[in-house]
């Protein structure tokens, strides 16, 4: 199978080349090879002096101030290995504060990067790499950090007062609190300073240089490529040409101390994931901008104006911001001065005749109930995209949650149903909102797509479809009357329905004779006329409600090779966690099903067939056991609930533990 190839985007997270230059050796069939080699960035080979051990999978986890650039420092690592072929999974993790207090625990910003030469599934449980960049990064993740695992220390932060401001009595660099662990104490503040000192930057223009300098060691450590984060650089400081080389000089200044110093003996190597991926080209892509393209390729599918209605908000703003870049493909983005007008100019756009999506958290998701309502009675398509994060109220801003299932299911005074999906990886993200736009435009409904923070920061490869294989998204908008009266005059009726969907026709505004009734009181069937009979309204009740419940979705697949008694079902973001916990289970020869709910309203039809066959039915979510409330209340099966609501996702060692135990209860 060919190795898969690169694309390039113009996106902060990804910035891809496709030579794959750094440190790839391979034999002649393609396989790598070990090296003792290494090259300085832009230099000629050097005679052979370190060893390099080849590894099948590594975690990193960059650690420091949220004024340190640990996000971008895990991006632009992270893009140079997507370049390089491997399979990843990334978890950024940050303050919610723009400028947390710097030196505290409260203010430490991470980046954790899994990537291999398999298929993997999960940012990793524990980093086998820590860069602490502070004494407060160091405390605030030593606990993950497994024993003999490698730690990279900023010497130069580890003095009295920043160690006190964590509870570090004793420096722990000289205490034998790290005795476990393979230190490197770098300094990396004066090294970066030293690289500088031609430029003439002021101190603290150039400590801030800092991160790349940490970039370029640990390029250097595990052979990604360079090119891609100096061309990187020298674009996002285009316009001050010195800190860009200044930050190109910082990188490779780390690249050549990890090569020339005697504390790093060993660099190491994870070939290409050749083997995992199906042929293609492939990107490296984060939950949101995958959403922000399958709504952009939605419209296009659908041959429709994309129009977005939303208000800032964590995680979501980044859809916003990425939907404003693609105007050449019909987009039109409105920033609103809050949720409800931006939800109200969405439905307006939708009673206009575009693909209108409004994108929000929970509790944006609060204020636009009432308009998701009138959305529901106005039957007309549109996309809610809430992207969960910790609640209640404000919350957790920048941590994961699932926690807004109940909301999105009834969160709407009156009946007032709504299809559900939801995406399981970043990737899929594209897929579920193409998904989307099918189901409201087929069937004329608002739709929510529940994501959440961990998909939407996150990133992984990602294979770029071709066009042919998007579905065909059109719609046929009402042209003309649709009715015969007795008299055999026709008129058009706004309610009347497809026999099929069950969906009422689309008619666009200013089009003749097709002249109708809009808001929020009760429609008469048909007519669409103001009604207050009490038998219409429990029709409509009902009807609405019937074609929510006839949406056609796939069936249930689930994974069961070895005919068990336990099932796990999960949904949305917990995707991954859970196949990777399945798989650890499987190496110990015990049996366990899995099966992922895309369609959480309406359930695929055969769910209640499948939870049937099991005599046990474990349900992991992040949140007080939502799904599993609904599947008991449904189905009538004693759906085993595991919780989880710290913000972050599970991990896929305490997920085994937990279905072990299950299994054996």
């Amino acid at each position: 199978m060919p190795a898969p190839t690169c694309a390039l985007a113009g996106h902060k997270n990804v910035s891809l080349g496709c030579d794959g230059r750094a440190s790839r050796h391979v034999d002649g069939r393609g396989r790598p090879v070990a090296v003792h080699t290494a090259q300085r960035p832009g230099e000629s080979p050097l005679q052979p002096v370190k060893e390099v051990r080849r590894l099948d999978r590594v975690i990193i986890r960059f650690a420091g101030d949220s004024g340190d650039g640990m996000q971008l420092t895990g991006d632009r690592f992270t893009s140079e290995t997507a370049t390089f072929g491997n399979d990843l999974s990334t978890l950024p993790n940050f303050p919610a504060e723009i400028r947390a207090p710097a030196g505290t625990l409260p203010g430490v910003s991470s980046f954790q990067l899994h990537f291999a030469d398999h298929d993997i599934l999960t940012p990793g449980d524990a980093p086998n790499v820590l860069v602490a960049m502070n004494p407060a990064a160091l405390k605030a993740n030593i606990g993950d950090v497994p024993r003999g695992a490698e730690i990279i220390v900023n010497t130069d932060e580890f003095t009295k007062r920043p160690m006190a401001k964590v509870g570090y009595d004793t420096s722990p660099l000289e205490d034998g609190s790290l005795d476990a662990y393979q230190v490197h104490p770098v300094p990396l503040t004066t090294l970066t300073l030293e690289a500088l000192k031609d430029f003439g930057l002021p101190r603290k223009e150039a400590e801030r240089s800092k991160n790349m300098f940490a970039l370029g060691l640990l390029s250097w450590m595990y052979h990604r490529p360079t090119e891609g984060t100096e061309k990187f650089l020298r674009t996002k400081f285009a316009k001050k040409p010195q800190i860009a080389e200044a930050n190109v000089a910082a990188f490779r200044a780390g690249w050549n101390f990890g090569e020339t110093t005697e504390d790093f003996a060993v660099s190491y190597e994870v070939a290409p994931a050749t083997q995992a991926f199906a042929a293609g080209t492939y990107r490296n892509i984060s939950g949101n901008l995958a959403l922000s393209y399958g709504l952009i390729a939605a419209g296009q599918q659908a041959d429709l104006p994309l129009y977005l209605g939303s208000y800032p908000i964590t995680p979501a703003s980044d859809i916003l911001h990425e939907l404003s870049k693609h105007k050449n493909f019909g987009v039109r983005t409105f920033q609103a001065e809050d949720e409800i007008a931006a939800i109200g100019a969405a439905l307006g756009a939708a009673f206009g005749g575009q693909l209108a999506v409004t994108t929000t958290s929970g509790p944006g998701v609060a204020l636009k109930s009432e308009t998701i309502g009138l959305a529901v009675s106005l039957e007309l398509p549109l996309l809610v995209v809430a992207i969960q994060r910790g609640g209640p109220s404000t919350g957790l801003p920048t941590k994961t949650e699932q926690a807004d299932l109940l909301q999105a299911m009834y969160g709407r005074n009156g009946e007032a149903p709504v299809p559900i999906v939801a995406p399981r990886t970043p990737g899929d993200c594209f897929d579920t909102a193409m998904d989307a736009a099918r189901i409201a435009l087929t069937y004329r409904t608002p739709v929510f797509l529940l994501s959440d923070g961990y998909l939407a920061n996150g990133s992984e490869p990602w294979r770029i479809p071709e066009v042919d294989e998007l579905p065909d998204l059109r719609v046929q908008f009402a042209t003309g009357p649709n009715h015969e009266l007795a008299d055999g005059t026709e008129v058009f009726w706004p309610y009347k329905r497809d026999p099929h969907t069950l969906a009422r026709p689309w008619a666009v505004p200013g089009t003749p004779g097709l002249e109708h009734r809009i808001g929020g009181i009760e429609k008469q069937d048909g007519t669409g006329n103001i009604s207050y009979d009490p038998a219409n309204h429990d029709f409509m009740v009902r009807t609405r409600q019937a074609k929510i419940d006839g949406i056609k979705v796939p069936d249930l697949e689930v994974d069961d090779p070895a005919q068990a008694t336990t099932l796990v079902l999960g949904w949305g973001s917990t995707y991954g966690p859970i196949t990777a916990a399945v798989r650890r289970l499987r190496t110990t020869n015990t049996p366990i099903a899995q099966a992922h709910l895309r369609h959480l309203n309406p359930f695929p039809r055969n769910l209640g067939e499948v939870l049937a066959r099991y005599e046990k039915v474990v349900i992991p979510e992040m949140n007080l056991g939502q799904l599993a409330t609904l599947v008991r209340a449904k189905y009538l099966v004693n759906a085993h609930s595991y919780n989880q609501v710290n913000g972050m996702p599970f991990k896929a060692e305490q997920l085994a533990q937990a279905l072990k135990e299950a299994i054996n209860d």
